[in-house]
């Protein structure tokens, strides 16, 4: 599986400067990464049927490596929904990871994020490992299995963990656009 997959090519060198709330309030920071094995950065908005279809899969990921050292995050990447509207909908769609507030869209700029669903994987320093899917089940717009038969994202969470090189590429983040804040 990973065998097939290409190198990445690391967009971000360096930890991204950010300060920003979740939905319970509580101010994140870069330097909470310190120590961790990787950070997980899962970009959504709150009306992405496809993103909002992963919600369980991402509670179960963090499930299966929190204990490990891999931070989760979940990012609402559209800066023009407003922030009652983001708290309601990480209770409705049950969160078990802090969903930040990204107005600004530090985050989505750090990693070039484009459409949500889509995950990034960065070590602890900033350094981007891999940008796409969660896995295959969405194969295009209209087009999707009913499982998953590869998880990129498990791929790529244990081959940091098992200090191997991650190999990724190739596989297309089908969803919705990420509308860009002009800076």
């Amino acid at each position: 599986m990973l065998e097939r997959l290409l190198i990445v090519l690391f967009l971000g060198s360096s930890a991204p400067q950010f300060q920003l709330r979740d939905t319970q309030g509580a101010t994140h920071t870069a330097a909470e990464w310190a120590g961790r094995k990787a950070v997980v950065l899962y970009f959504v908005t709150i009306d992405c049927p496809v993103g909002n279809s992963y919600v369980p899969e991402m509670n179960r990921l963090r499930e299966a490596y929190a204990a490990r050292g891999v931070a989760f995050y979940a990012v609402q990447a559209d800066p023009a929904v407003a922030e009652r509207e983001v708290v309601g909908y990480a209770r409705d769609y049950h969160y078990s990871f802090p969903l930040l507030l990204d107005p600004a869209q530090t985050l989505v700029r750090h990693v070039n994020a484009t459409v949500t669903p889509q995950a990034a994987v960065l070590t602890p320093e900033g350094k981007m490992l891999y940008l796409g899917p969660v896995d295959n089940r969405v194969e295009d717009f209209g087009k999707q299995r009913p499982r998953a038969t590869e998880s990129y994202l498990r791929q790529v969470l244990d081959a940091v963990l098992s200090g191997k090189t991650v190999a990724v590429g190739g596989h297309k983040s089908i969803g919705c656009a990420i509308p860009r804040k002009t800076p």
